[in-house]
């Protein structure tokens, strides 16, 4: 039964509420409105549901919560503050200054108890949907009869703003079509945008939408009501085949002169206001950041409660290291956010006799082979998994009623990279996505966030140049490589063929952060390994691949991708006119530029003429070849017909390259020419 509304229940309201106002106001900026409004629901969910243990955030098995409406951080910092996590009233003052741990939008990277970094609206909605199927696969991989070492719920707190971006459609569709029954989602219902009322651009029938996609939902029509939003959450949770969206009822800078306006949004309530709605609420106007010690003895009490659910699920994990030894270790080291143990000889090395190869089906073949070893690699692809060559070969999908290791993401690019933010986020999981280049455009907002948080997801993008042919334009990305280069903590791979392919998978794995890896459709030779630098160059980024016939090359040919047979090829010819050309493979910018000067210069020679070649934009390559070097690229859109036609119609040919490498080498004379 829910527990009678108390005093103390109110007093933490308005705690909750006024620290939320006093550091918006202390910083001149911020975003008051909706912590006012949605304090109640807040705090019913922290007091009465939230399983966590302040001083241990990372405790694996804490109920995970999202804000995804991260511009009310304020209440999310405050209820921090209260319940006893490391950040300290100081902290809360310092709200939205420089270096403090109270950033303007939440950020998992900086605040202790912050789940994911949120602020872009709709990230965070389907970051929780990541969160809750992360949940479903490892409970559904790791528990056993009679330990249940994973069993927890994800709760969000979201907005009108959310709910109007596409990508909260995407991802609640995928969420209702699983069954995630331990997703949770509050809908703080204020009707109030930065422009206005919401019904300026906004009448969708919400309900009917979430009911449609396969949701549980339900309507709190008065917010202010502690134990109708038990009632509901208690409701929630006896739904455990369908996420749940429950409608609160809310009132924007609920009880001070500017409630239900835009004016209590995105703006301090200023100090006439700020005084009139805490004597409104008999509230110490004088005193700010008040926090009455009844509250804080209150708050407090989930210190202790939460170190003993953490240390009764340490003895539960202690029950099942003893009863399932053979899976305990692996369960230990997933939690621990490594990976599993893999011998490094499980990736495929590629034979050149075998025949040119497409480096998407050489990262198939790779992602398979690491999928035997990897238990908890997950991922799948945005409904292109037979061109991503994505699909996990023996295992079963995720789907309502198992918790397969291959999601069907379905056509929903945006939501798919979200929701692996949200994977990663949870932990436990290392998740891949998977889509045609082109299309990295519909993720480019997740993937911005990917870098941010530092998170630990492999992004592969097939079909990656002009040469995929017949699609045509629209789906023949010239600019896109260099705009995921552009990301910053962003490492994008691109490699030239089968075995730099199995090579990048490995810096993928290894690499704690973020990677892509940009693949071809076409076919490409198979370098052998045995007389080329492939294990050891392409974690550099950059390498010698070939070298000239001299000691000191005449010319430095650089390439990533398909491009590097041009500049071999092209390495030949200029051979036969006495030129000794160096070939250098660029599988990755980013790991080059993270090498050090000596190996830098030593790859490449700062007096010796040089030309790069990528069959996409040229922008960016300048600063590797010099004002005196080459690059041969693409700055415009393609054309539809066979790849080998359009690629040799926009000049990358390795005749064309052999001719600009002369050049540079044996400018021609200009009162020779016509």
């Amino acid at each position: 039964m829910p527990t009678t509304t108390t005093n103390i229940d109110q007093a933490t309201i308005n705690t909750i509420r006024f620290l939320s106002v006093d550091a918006v106001e202390r910083a001149g900026s911020g975003h008051p409105g909706m912590p006012m409004g949605a304090a109640p629901m807040a705090y019913t969910l922290w007091d009465r549901f939230l399983t966590h243990n302040p001083k241990n955030p990372d405790w694996f098995d804490r109920d995970r919560l999202v804000l995804s409406a991260g511009h009310g951080s304020a209440l999310l910092y405050a209820l921090l503050y209260l319940y006893g996590y490391d950040l300290s009233l100081d902290d809360l003052k310092q709200f939205r200054q420089f270096h403090s741990k109270t950033p303007g939008h939440p950020e998992n990277f900086v605040t202790p108890g912050v789940e994911t970094t949120t602020g872009p609206l709709g990230q965070g909605f389907a970051n929780g949907v990541g969160m809750a199927l992360t949940e479903r696969f490892l409970a559904d991989y790791f528990n056993r009869d009679g330990h249940e070492v994973i069993d927890h719920y994800t709760y969000g707190i979201v907005s009108d703003g959310d709910l109007m971006e596409g990508i909260s459609s995407e991802a609640g569709a995928l969420a209702g079509h699983l069954g995630l029954g331990k997703l949770i989602y509050l809908y703080d219902q204020n009707c109030i945008s930065i422009e206005g009322e919401t019904d300026l651009a906004f009448s969708e029938r919400i309900a009917t939408r979430f009911d449609a996609q396969g949701w549980h939902v339900q309507h709190v029509e008065d917010g202010n009501s502690f134990d109708d939003i038990d009632v509901a959450i208690r409701a929630a949770q006896n739904e455990p085949h369908h996420p749940s969206l429950i409608c609160v009822r809310t009132h924007i800078g609920y009880g001070s002169p500017k409630q239900d306006t835009a004016e209590a949004h995105g703006s301090p309530l200023g100090p006439g206001a700020t005084r009139a709605t805490k004597e409104r609420f008999d509230w110490p106007v004088d005193q700010p950041f008040h926090v009455p010690d009844a509250v804080t003895s209150h708050t407090r009490r989930a210190i202790d409660r939460g170190q003993e659910q953490e240390q009764t699920w340490n003895d539960k994990v202690s029950a099942y290291r003893e009863a399932h030894p053979e899976i305990c270790n692996d369960f230990t080291t997933a939690l621990e956010g490594g990976l599993p143990d893999y011998d490094t000889s499980a990736l495929p090395r590629f034979d050149p006799d075998d025949g040119p190869m497409a480096t998407r089906n050489a990262s198939g073949t790779a992602l398979n082979a690491l999928a035997d070893r990897i238990c908890n690699l997950v991922g799948g692809s945005a409904d292109l998994a037979p061109s991503n060559k994505t699909h996990l070969e023996g295992y079963d999908d995720f789907e309502a009623g198992t918790a397969g290791r291959n999601i069907h993401f379905g056509v929903r690019e945006h939501a798919m990279s979200s929701i692996a933010n949200g994977m990663a986020a949870h932990g436990g999981v290392l998740p891949y996505t998977a889509t045609f280049l082109a299309f990295s455009d519909y993720s480019r907002p997740a993937l911005r966030l990917t870098a941010l948080m530092d998170a630990h997801v492999v992004n592969i993008f097939t079909h990656d140049s002009i040469a995929l042919g017949e699609d045509g334009p629209t789906h023949q990305p010239v600019e896109q490589v260099m705009a995921l280069r552009a990301i910053p903590n962003l490492t994008v791979l691109r490699p030239a063929d089968a075995n730099e392919t199995a090579a990048a998978w490995r810096v993928a794995l290894e690499h704690d952060g973020p990677a892509v890896l940009v693949l071809t459709r076409q076919d490409l030779p198979v370098l052998n390994p045995d007389t080329h630098p492939i294990a050891q160059g392409v974690p550099r980024g950059g390498y010698v691949l070939s070298a000239a016939d001299s000691e000191t090359p005449d010319v430095v040919l650089i390439g990533t991708g398909s491009e590097v047979h041009l500049a071999l090829e092209a390495q030949g010819q200029l051979a036969e006119e006495g030129i000794a050309a160096r070939v250098v493979s660029m599988p990755s910018l980013e790991r080059f530029d993270a090498q050090s000067a000596d190996y830098r210069l030593e790859v490449l020679p700062p007096d010796v003429p040089k030309v790069a070649v990528e069959a996409g934009i040229t922008r960016g390559w300048r600063d590797y070849v010099g004002g005196d070097g080459a690059v041969i690229g693409i700055n415009r859109f393609g054309l539809s017909g066979p790849g080998e036609t359009v690629y040799e119609h926009f000049g990358f040919t390795a005749e064309r390259v052999a001719a600009t490498a002369q050049e540079l080498v044996s400018p021609s004379d200009p009162s020779t020419t016509e």
